[in-house]
């Protein structure tokens, strides 16, 4: 299940690195491909940076679907095409990072939400949040 979680992500990032191979910058292509070695790291930043790889993704689809659009509009040749593709793939780019809120990923990633914890107190008051005991509900 964690492989069907991750694969948008990296199919998303294979598709920037290609784009990025296009363009001639093999300094992204490399960092597109140890963005995709990043997906084997279980730890929340690795997520989280993965997250942010992918939201700054989308941007680079729609600045390139803004500078091929504008292209070819001066050209006078047709473009709408273009820009329903790349708006698309920028999309599925963004939505990508919302891979890591599925119940697997957030497990693996360790990305749960944080325990609550109670205050050693007097036998008989309420209990409290606090983060300076450590012990766990």
């Amino acid at each position: 299940m964690k492989f069907l979680a991750l694969l948008p992500v990296g199919l998303s990032i294979l598709v920037l690195a290609a784009h990025f191979y296009r363009a001639g910058n093999v300094l992204l292509v490399l960092a597109a491909l140890l963005l995709l070695a990043l997906t084997a790291v279980p730890k929340p930043w690795a997520a989280r940076t993965l997250q942010a790889a992918l939201l700054v993704g989308a941007a680079e689809w729609l600045r390139t679907m803004g500078a091929f659009v504008s292209e070819r509009q001066a050209e006078g040749r047709p473009w709408l095409r273009l820009a329903v593709i790349l708006a698309a793939v920028a999309v599925i780019c963004a939505l990508s990072a919302l891979a890591f809120r599925t119940k697997a990923l957030r497990a693996r990633y360790g990305l749960g939400r944080r325990a609550r914890t109670i205050t050693a107190s007097k036998p008989g008051a309420s209990t409290t949040s606090s983060r300076r005991t450590g012990q766990r509900l």
